[in-house]
């Protein structure tokens, strides 16, 4: 699923956190926040938090002021990670890109669409918890709601989730507990560094998500 072109973020197998961090800054000029990370326990790996119950282990913020923690600096950058170097990688949402947040199998069902469509994507992550994301400008978080609406669809119909200004995406490598690793289903490329607007990928998403409702019985 990936498009052809000059590869920019990954090369992440073997690399250090702290250097795939920095290319996030210095390449897509995203800020970057070290999160959470897993530590070694008998038996398995619980997430730093110390949480028995954590929803998202080793892939969250840490402390209440993490949006004003974020930095798009590669100097501070090597510093977090120089403090936690095991700690997940994290992207905040609403600066330089929103993320359009559906299933797995809605996504797969969606991203084939476009691709035959020629519709221009952004980068897109799939999460170890069958999710996929797909990367849109700023402000596409706000708008999706009324954009879904005009499609006919009320929004809390489907599950389609806009993630924008105080939110955040877990990045590859990131692990999530036992789920695994984000990974790239389509990878940062220089063909890909300008983003679409939320309005180019909502109906597509959208007409994947009723599907997938359907399917589900939802």
């Amino acid at each position: 699923m990936d498009v052809t072109g000059t590869s920019q973020i990954p090369r992440q197998r073997g690399e250090r956190l702290v250097d795939t961090a920095v290319r996030y800054a210095e390449e897509r000029h995203w800020d970057v926040l070290a999160g959470a990370w897993l530590v070694p326990v008998a038996g398995g790996e619980r997430c730093s938090c110390a949480c028995a119950d954590c929803p998202s282990p080793g892939a969250h913020p840490l402390g209440g002021d993490w949006v004003n923690q974020a930095t798009g600096s590669p100097v501070v950058v090597r510093r977090m990670w120089g403090k936690s170097p095991h700690a997940s990688i994290l992207l905040p949402t609403g600066r330089t890109f929103d993320a359009l947040d559906v299933p797995e199998s809605a996504g797969c069902l969606a991203l084939a669409r476009m691709e035959r469509r020629n519709v221009e994507l952004g980068p897109v992550t799939s999460t170890a918890t069958r999710r996929m994301l797909f990367f849109v400008l700023p402000g596409g978080a706000a708008k999706a709601p009324e954009l879904v609406r005009n499609l006919g669809w009320p929004p809390d119909s489907i599950d389609l989730v806009a993630r924008g200004e105080g939110d955040y995406v877990a990045a590859p490598p990131t692990r999530v507990g036992s789920h695994g690793p984000v990974q790239w289903a389509r990878r940062p490329t220089a063909a890909n560094r300008w983003l679409p607007d939320a309005e180019e990928l909502v109906s597509a998403l959208a007409y994947a998500c009723g599907r997938d409702g359907r399917r589900d019985g939802r």
